[in-house]
């Protein structure tokens, strides 16, 4: 296989390993699986990890975040019927729930504080649709700490509620969209994850799932450079 081949191999079967039983295989069960070498797997896995298509952890050439999938506890967790997915945030957990299909439910806390919340989903679709979302900072920002970004997408009651939370906390105020917004925002761009010959996003790609999910304005612009989102 060439390196993309390879590449397109060992993200597909960790996003079918995710789907299929919730978590993945080891390198040295996934190098066999995939007729690879060891060193191929890990050149693959720090070529996905440059194009920002997974993280790995600092201290090793492993997968952390895989996304939509999580492979640590977070704040949003993605059931169908006994089965479940840890998700980085709320865009993630939308993301996971058009992956796997059907009636998921999605346990969060509003604003990542007290009250816990079940988001119904069905085939992709929030029940609720009076839910407000906060999309912390603009996406071209997004990756230079993934982590925090994602632990600031969160679900509110009331958008004029994400303003007091920002104030309380110490950050600075994104964007607030209705929930059905994020979730068509999730179709689009997580909707072909489990592809075979998915590849991550360009710029302009990006720009233009942005743009269709009607997210449009100086927040969302991304940078126009070379490479993936």
């Amino acid at each position: 296989m060439t390196p993309e081949q390879t590449d397109m191999a060992v993200h597909h079967r960790l996003v079918q390993q995710l789907i299929d039983r919730g978590r993945i295989s080891s390198s040295a069960e996934l190098a066999t699986e995939l007729g690879v070498t060891h060193s191929e797997l890990d050149a693959s896995l720090l070529r996905l990890a440059a194009s920002h298509s997974l993280v790995l952890h600092p201290h090793k050439n492993e997968p952390w975040v895989i996304h939509p999938f999580s492979l640590s506890p977070t704040h949003t967790w993605v059931s169908r019927g006994e089965r479940g997915w840890w998700a980085p945030c709320l865009w993630c957990g939308l993301g996971v729930a058009n992956l796997v299909g059907g009636d998921v439910t999605l346990h969060c806390r509003i604003g990542g504080e007290a009250e816990a919340i079940q988001i119904e989903v069905r085939d992709g679709q929030p029940m609720d649709t009076g839910l407000w979302a906060h999309f912390p900072e603009r996406p071209a920002l997004a990756w230079n700490n993934v982590h925090h970004f994602c632990a600031r997408l969160l679900p509110f009651r009331q958008a004029s509620d994400v303003g007091l939370w920002a104030e309380r906390h110490g950050f600075a105020l994104g964007q607030v969209l209705p929930l059905t917004q994020l979730a068509d925002l999730a179709r689009r761009w997580y909707g072909r994850h489990a592809d075979p010959f998915w590849r991550k996003a360009t710029i302009e790609e990006a720009s233009a799932i942005f743009a269709a999910a009607g997210l449009t304005g100086e927040f969302w612009q991304l940078a126009p450079r070379a490479g993936a989102f």
